[in-house]
């Protein structure tokens, strides 16, 4: 609605996980690193953890995109599922057609060995992406492992990445759960961006969409953007979407702390889920 205005070509602040907005932080750029590793170096498991906005979804797309054709990936982005329903998507995601009638566990895992083991003959990779992992049951998180008792005597047959947030990392210490959580060798846990890590974040994602074109922000509205956002990528979006709706509607082409706090104001203070004694301090400051 807004871009043309601005100069821009698109909305650069769209809230989807769009690869080619992908901004790689040095963590960023560490936690796609070791997924790449990780699938090259075929360690079995790799685990990716983070809060909600801090960009998760994003960094699997983006390794998707970067993935050659000799990795064959199955994408799992709906986790309320059985075990057997996980089993169903995996081989669906993988192109696998069982011809039985009979519909069993073991003949999915049959067909889906079956399938790696040519997969590696035709010296492929086969890679299972579980984005939403904390959604899992125990059980499923049972039969992923047991998935990865698909092996040559050599290495495994399938690498798989478990991408969720901070309570899968607490799940997988559970007791049930510990011979998974000690196959998982290669790990890496987002946090927040930092406040010059948000600056180069928006500067990058204006980059991208051929701007900042006739955008300014002003070094307040920077400040309130972060204290608001608190430097989770989503966030940031959300608040500058609507700060640039706002600027539109004013026919002014300059952010300053005035229109970030009008943003603020019109998503409404809960949607940053700060318990309120807090919010009220910070909103006082903000509008004394």
């Amino acid at each position: 609605m807004y871009a043309a205005y601005f100069g821009l070509k698109e909305n650069p602040f769209n809230l989807s996980p769009e690869p080619r907005y992908l901004f790689l932080s040095e963590q960023h750029r560490d936690a796609l690193n070791c997924l790449i590793y990780g699938i090259k170096e075929k360690k079995g498991f790799v685990l990716i953890s983070g809060g909600i906005g801090l960009g998760k979804t994003t960094i699997c797309r983006s390794l998707l995109d970067a993935l050659d054709d000799s990795v064959e990936t199955a994408l799992i982005f709906n986790t309320a599922v059985s075990d057997v329903e996980l089993l169903e998507t995996v081989l669906g995601e993988y192109g696998i057609v069982i011809k039985s009638k009979s519909k069993t566990k073991k003949i999915y895992i049959d067909a889906l060995n079956d399938f790696l083991l040519q997969n590696f003959a035709a010296g492929k990779t086969a890679v299972l992406l579980i984005d939403e992992a904390q959604n899992l049951n125990h059980g499923v998180l049972e039969q992923i492992r047991m998935l990865s008792n698909l092996e040559t005597e050599t290495e495994k047959l399938i690498q798989i990445i478990l991408i969720g947030q901070p309570e899968l990392a607490n799940t997988l210490m559970m007791p049930a759960l510990r011979q998974l959580n000690e196959r998982i060798t290669v790990r890496y846990e987002l946090k927040p961006l930092s406040p010059i890590e948000m600056l180069d974040y928006i500067r990058y994602r204006l980059m991208v969409a051929e701007g900042p074109g006739s955008l300014k922000f002003t070094s307040g509205a920077f400040n309130i953007i972060y204290k608001f956002s608190e430097g989770i990528p989503r966030r940031i979006n959300a608040i500058c979407d609507r700060a640039l709706l706002i600027a539109y509607t004013k026919n002014t082409s300059k952010i300053d702390r005035n229109i970030v706090k009008l943003a603020v104001n019109d998503i409404g203070v809960n949607y940053f889920q700060k318990t309120m004694n807090k919010w009220a301090n910070i909103w006082s400051r903000l509008t004394a």
